[in-house]
């Protein structure tokens, strides 16, 4: 038989009050603020024309160190999607048969030949016909929660009057505002807390690479798994590097992406000059740690 509770009921309910108002600072902290005050002074913004050839608008992503851009359909006179990096993944996946086989679909299609619901089309990601967007009047608060509900990484600002797109709105620039403008507000306790403890990452069925295996083997994983990036092993089973989706648009720019068989040792090493670093976190440092690191280093993703 267990021993009764040495907590108390005031005790208790002065527990639960203190997790509630810690679950509640954040979330009145992104409702109190509009998408437009975390628009950045000064950003670079692409927009492609649905009339341009796809191989052009991802050498055009390259050339401006950009992931992702919204397209604009001058028959339709609006925005109808956006294209991203995930989108040249899955072309390359779909199409690429051997080095000795050309990509025509890749050469010379353009953006706009994709859109409809035939098996070659499925995989640009804006065959809805419409593109998810939000306004910049709207909160921080309605901009996570449609990333959440979408599934997407990028969210487009787009001014109601004019239609113009203002910005384009990720989980990394959130985070950053929260670091930046979130220091006037009382931090939860739950920051303090162990990574592993509030179960923030992912820790079992990890999705890997060898190193070894194809670039083509790579990108498999990229679409079945729906992963940012994949650790690389070596034979014994050890990390010894990263790789992740935005490693694959650097294909475009060294005009490499029609030889997808090499490996991933012999595509790591092509990436050398691109490459921007792996960040490591550790399960038992604390969710405020990490959160700083991941601002302070600007990127997506930290190995644990």
């Amino acid at each position: 038989m267990e021993p009764p509770s040495q907590v108390s009921y005031p005790e208790k309910k002065k527990k639960i009050q203190k997790q509630e108002a810690d679950a509640a600072v954040y979330m009145n902290f992104m409702k109190s603020h509009r998408c437009y005050d975390a628009i950045p002074t000064s950003c670079k913004l692409v927009i492609f024309d649905t009339k341009l050839q796809v191989k052009k608008a991802f050498f055009a992503l390259v050339a401006n160190g950009l992931r992702a851009a919204p397209l604009w359909d001058s028959k339709l006179q609006k925005f109808v999607g956006m294209l991203t990096i995930t989108d040249f993944i899955n072309i390359l996946h779909c199409y690429y048969k051997s080095p000795m086989v050309q990509m025509y679909e890749l050469e010379s299609h353009k953006i706009e030949t994709w859109r409809g619901d035939s098996f070659q089309n499925v995989y640009l990601q804006y065959t809805n016909h419409f593109l998810i967007s939000i306004s910049p009047e709207a909160s921080l608060f309605d901009a996570i929660f449609s990333l959440l509900k979408y599934k997407i990484h990028r969210l487009p600002v787009i001014d109601p009057e004019s239609g113009n797109v203002l910005h384009i709105l990720t989980h990394k620039r959130i985070l950053k505002f929260l670091h930046i403008f979130g220091k006037k507000v009382p931090k939860p306790a739950f920051v303090w807390k162990q990574i592993q403890e509030l179960g923030i990452g992912t820790f079992r069925n990890i999705a890997t690479v060898q190193l070894t295996a194809t670039l083509h083997d790579a990108l498999s994983i990229f679409v079945d798994r729906r992963v940012s990036a994949l650790p690389v092993l070596n034979e014994q089973g050890k990390v010894v590097a990263l790789y992740s989706r935005f490693d694959v648009i650097n294909l475009a720019a060294q005009k490499i992406y029609n030889n997808l068989d090499m490996t991933m040792q012999e595509a790591i090493r092509r990436r050398s000059c691109f490459f921007e670093g792996v960040i490591k976190c550790y399960p038992d440092e604390t969710l405020e740690t990490i959160i700083d690191r991941i601002v302070r280093a600007e990127v997506h993703i930290s190995l644990l």
